[in-house]
């Protein structure tokens, strides 16, 4: 058995005396836990390893963690007995202390899948008090996109936030739960827009990040740079004609030459999306995820509709197509820059007066439009979830049909059981493998009022 002693510490720094880190215990691994890690015990202390898949017998070194910590992070940095999932990381820069972007590199496309329905199914356990059954789930994580040969990494993410090493200039992506930064030559999950920009072969001097952003169904491709305090943009000279937007002290974006927007092609439109805002990630989502929210809904002719969190617009626009003339549907958004876009690509519509969009938090306006009644919702809220209030008001609507989009089972699972407190339970969940090689999973639930 691996038992070293921690680091030595000074005896100034109590703090870091107690500190694990460094620390390495041989651990069997356990069960899959949200956010792209194992759980593993050493005398009776929970630890979460990152590299490990379960079953797996490993020598887990501490990450995180201290004597007094209630759990500990660590690495599995050498492994005894091996699952069968198991394989080697294609990404050269994955694995202990590399690169955090990923957290399944290590695991077979169809164990990732089950990996992250063993979270799904346990968060709605916990969180909801729902089987899979009883949420109208059969379990799976949908594949999306076509089968690749063995040890092939899918090249699905169309946006990319590279940040920059300060000491040498380079573009990379930041360690695991730090703000190091790990350069690479590749990422191999960048879309091949994204890698056409050769973002990685040059270098970025006063840049704190460069994101890189390939729409899909145009050729636009566009470079946001985010510049450390009193440092000068760089000209940027990259592999295929590229806009460039700056990123001021204060968040706000300033054009500096080509578009200050990218156009996207889903659903049946082009949808302009400016200065890297909200936009889905992977190619194929978009039209797979309006295509779940209408089979779901089945919007009719004349219904009314919010579109919470509705971005620049996307589900908006597909329900008011389906609901057609005497239909109408309310859009929520905070960003001013995506209430901007979506009233663009939503001209023609709103010009009818099919739809509407305002500016503001959904929690604050909602209460305050006068609505008392609507026929349908959809949500895609933000990582954190929709919440209790907001769950509460909109089951006092009384809509016959919600979707909700969420992309954090957690979220989703405690919004369930918001919405089941309030009188609706889900009817159907369906899963999607829209991330592949990490932890994150995008699910679309639809709920119905209980009977009686």
């Amino acid at each position: 058995m691996t038992n070293r002693r921690p680091i030595p510490a000074t005896a100034n720094d109590p703090e870091a005396a107690e500190s694990l880190v460094g620390q390495r215990y041989e651990v069997e691994v356990g069960p899959v836990a949200h956010g792209g890690h194992c759980v593993a015990r050493h005398e009776g202390r929970v630890l979460f390893v990152r590299h490990a898949l379960p079953g797996e017998r490993v020598v887990a070194e501490v990450t995180d963690g201290t004597v007094s910590s209630r759990f500990l992070r660590a690495d599995a940095v050498e492994v005894l007995t091996a699952s069968k999932d198991r394989v080697q990381p294609p990404c050269a820069f994955a694995g202990p202390g590399r690169c955090g972007g990923c957290d399944w590199q290590h695991a077979t496309p169809g164990a990732q899948r089950k990996l992250k329905a063993q979270v799904i199914t346990e968060q709605l356990r916990q969180l909801a008090g729902l089987s899979p059954a009883e949420a109208g789930w059969d379990g799976s994580v949908e594949p999306v996109g076509g089968k690749l040969p063995a040890g092939t990494v899918p090249r699905w993410r169309t946006r990319v936030q590279y940040a920059v090493d300060p000491a040498t200039g380079r573009a990379g992506l930041r360690r695991h739960r730090s703000h190091d930064v790990e350069p690479i030559d590749d990422c191999l999950i960048a879309a091949p827009g994204v890698a056409e920009l050769g973002v990685e072969t040059r270098n970025w001097d006063g840049m704190e990040t460069v994101e890189a952003i390939s729409a899909t169904g145009s050729s636009d491709r566009q470079v946001i740079l985010t510049p450390r305090e009193g440092a000068r943009l760089p000209i940027v000279d990259l592999d295929r004609p590229v806009s460039v937007t700056r990123i001021d002290g204060h968040g706000g974006p300033h054009r500096v030459h080509g578009r200050s927007f990218v156009r996207e092609r889903a659903a049946g439109r082009t949808w302009r999306v400016g200065d890297g805002g909200f936009w889905q990630i992977h190619p194929e989502a978009p039209d797979l995820l309006v295509s779940a929210v209408l089979e779901g809904l089945d919007p009719q002719e004349g219904e009314n509709a919010l579109d919470l969190y509705c971005g620049v617009g996307l589900f908006a626009g597909a329900l008011a197509d389906q609901l057609g003339e005497t239909g109408a549907v309310l859009g929520i958004e905070s960003s001013k820059q995506s209430v901007a876009d979506a009233r663009h690509n939503l001209g023609d519509l709103i010009g009818e007066k099919r739809v509407r969009i305002e500016c503001d938090k959904v929690e604050r306006l909602l209460p305050r439009t006068g609505i008392t009644e609507t026929d349908l919702v959809v949500l895609d809220p933000p990582r954190s979830g929709a919440g209790r209030d907001t769950v509460r008001h909109l089951a006092g609507l009384g809509p016959r049909a919600i979707a909700y989009v969420a992309c954090d089972p957690a979220a989703l699972a405690r919004d369930l059981g918001f919405f089941a407190a309030s009188g609706y339970r889900p009817t159907s969940l369906r899963a999607f493998d829209l991330f592949p090689m990490t932890q994150h999973v995008e699910c679309v639930a639809i709920l119905e009022p209980v009977a009686g």
